[in-house]
């Protein structure tokens, strides 16, 4: 897709089919057609991001210093759950058991759209941690992103 950036967003609530795939939202197929990668995000959900995009993090992640030992366990937890894989005909992904383990993903998921990644979670988890998160941006009065917000 050549320099097309593509921001996702918004939220999906796809199933996780009896063989652990996703069918990935339509409106992003295309984009992630040439490859994706899957690794454990924080909170306990999973990152999606473009093989492109992905690269560009291993990048920046490969100029975190050796000797720092939070930086190397860092890597050691992120890239060591990272999978590639590209999505078939049907826009399906297969997610691999210990990534479903590591965010409790289940039947029912969210796909949230996190602007250079998707995020996958269990649809019950995106929810509880969502009204805990609704009520502090609500009422948020220091910036969170200076210049912004």
């Amino acid at each position: 897709m050549g320099g097309v950036i593509v921001v996702f967003l918004g939220t999906y609530e796809p199933r996780l089919d009896d063989k652990g795939r996703l069918i990935l939202p339509a409106k992003y197929r295309e984009h992630l057609q040439g490859g994706l990668v899957l690794t454990r995000g924080q909170e306990h959900c999973l990152y999606l991001f473009s093989l492109r995009e992905f690269e560009g993090i291993h990048e920046q992640l490969r100029q975190a210093p050796l000797t720092s030992k939070e930086a190397r366990s860092y890597l050691r937890v992120f890239l060591s759950g990272a999978v590639d894989d590209v999505p078939d005909k049907q826009g399906r992904i297969t997610i691999p058991s210990m990534l479903r383990t590591y965010a409790g993903l289940e039947r029912d998921l969210a796909v949230v759209g996190a602007g250079n990644r998707l995020e996958i979670w269990d649809s019950a988890a995106w929810a509880t941690y969502l009204a805990e998160q609704e009520s502090a941006f609500a009422d948020r009065e220091d910036e969170v992103i200076p210049g912004l917000f």
